[in-house]
């Protein structure tokens, strides 16, 4: 398996007699025998608002142009270079500098707020209180105050609030949770996760205040650090897995590479402690590209290594086996003989192929399509999200505090209360 790109080899060495098991999304929604496919999403293309057209704004726009689901009715940002761009992908659309235009308009359903964090609050209330459903990118503030503001808004608005945290709509993520709520890491040891990127993050504009617009992630008034921009999905996924919430987080962090004049840490580290003595390790950096992103839950009888779209299973020498492992195809990999697990292997085998050498691996649609694609179901069905006002808040707190530990090199233990909206 030498084309996985896993640098560190060693924190495996002590799990290498085990068997290493490669899964897929599609992979792992095969081996779910009752699964059925998600019916169509009933009634017209959701008309969604896009407010917020920076680099990620553009990814949801060109996203939500692929959707059958969904119509790209309004385009909304205070730079207007930015909108006209925007329009190019969605000419029909309703554009402004003024969002609250966008929101008098009878014809938009839905408003996706994908401005900078410090930013949300009121376009979120003032969407919610004109009658349209929310999806808000997250952190959802960058403040306590903030977040418990928009998270009580969204939680009692009579429309569908969804917190852009793709995690919770990842075709792997989710699948891979059925794993681990059927007990395959045994008992819960450790997790841990990283962001690295190099990237000096620092963009120029032909004015001051542009350029302030430009890099609010830099300065701590308008960001919530590495930990909170980025952080904040690896830490949701552990809520999630470990069906718990954090007790307290120490962190450390430094200007160790782009003294520029931002105030906001380049490289940082944290451990959040969550029940039962399980702590989760976070670290970051945008000095170094070295070994990417991924998130890993080891415990007593496996662990689960997750990027984006790809996962590993490691398995310990002495854990049962779960039954499948037999049907699947076994490699190479770190020096052993694992399992693969390999998307539609059931199909691919009826055509008379051999799963793992025809057919793609990775799933067909994007964590952010899912997400989206969510969402509109959400809106036409009159459902719950996939990840509602609580969960997208608790992850918020979790990051924010994460920050404050980081900044202030210092413990912050949670109350429990902080938690609850």
């Amino acid at each position: 398996m030498s084309n996985i790109e896993l640098d560190r080899r060693d924190f495996l060495k002590g799990a290498v007699a085990g068997t290493v098991l490669l899964l897929t999304a599609d992979a792992l929604q095969a081996a779910d025998s009752g699964k059925t496919e998600q019916k169509p999403i009933p009634g017209p293309p959701v008309a969604i608002a896009v407010v917020g057209l920076g680099a990620w704004g553009r990814q949801l726009v060109t996203t939500l142009s692929k959707m059958p689901s969904a119509k790209i009715a309004g385009l909304c940002d205070i730079y207007q270079p930015y909108l006209e761009r925007a329009q190019k992908s969605a000419p029909d659309a309703l554009a402004s500098t003024d969002y609250r235009k966008l929101l008098d308009s009878k014809e938009i359903e839905a408003v996706i707020v994908a401005t900078p964090s410090h930013l949300h609050k009121q376009i979120v209330l003032d969407a919610i209180s004109a009658g349209k459903h929310v999806y808000c990118e997250a952190p959802i503030a960058v403040t306590m105050e903030e977040a418990r503001e928009i998270a009580l808004a969204g939680k009692n608005s009579n429309g569908v609030f969804q917190v852009g945290l793709q995690g919770r709509s990842n075709l792997l993520y989710k699948h891979v949770e059925k794993f681990v709520v059927s007990g395959c890491l045994g008992k819960p040891a450790q997790a841990y996760a990283q962001s690295n990127k190099r990237q000096q993050g620092r963009r120029m504009a032909p004015d001051p205040n542009r350029e302030k617009e430009l890099n609010w992630r830099l300065y701590r008034t308008t960001s919530a650090g590495l930990v909170g921009e980025q952080g904040i999905h690896a830490i949701d996924l552990a809520n999630w897995y470990l069906r718990a919430l954090p007790v307290s987080v120490v962190g450390f962090g430094a200007i160790t590479c782009w003294d520029d004049g931002r105030d906001v840490p380049d490289t940082v580290q944290c451990v959040i402690e969550y029940p039962n003595n399980v702590r989760m390790i976070y670290m970051a950096t945008t000095a170094s590209s070295f070994s990417s992103e991924y998130s890993l839950f080891q415990g007593s009888q496996s662990s689960l290594l997750l990027r984006e779209n790809r996962g590993w299973m490691v398995k310990e020498a002495d854990s049962p086996l779960l039954g499948w492992e037999v049907y699947a195809r076994k490699e190479t990999c770190f020096d052993e003989t694992g399992i693969c697990m390999i998307a539609d292997a059931t199909k691919i085998l009826a055509e008379g192929k051999e799963p793992g050498k025809e057919g793609s691996v990775a799933p067909e649609k994007e964590p952010v399509y899912c997400a989206l694609e969510n969402f509109a179901r959400s809106v036409r069905e009159n459902s719950q999200p996939v990840c509602g006002a609580v969960e997208g808040y608790q992850a918020t707190v979790s990051a924010i505090k994460a920050n404050e530990a980081i900044l202030n090199g210092a413990k912050v233990t949670f109350e429990k209360d902080w938690f609850v909206v």
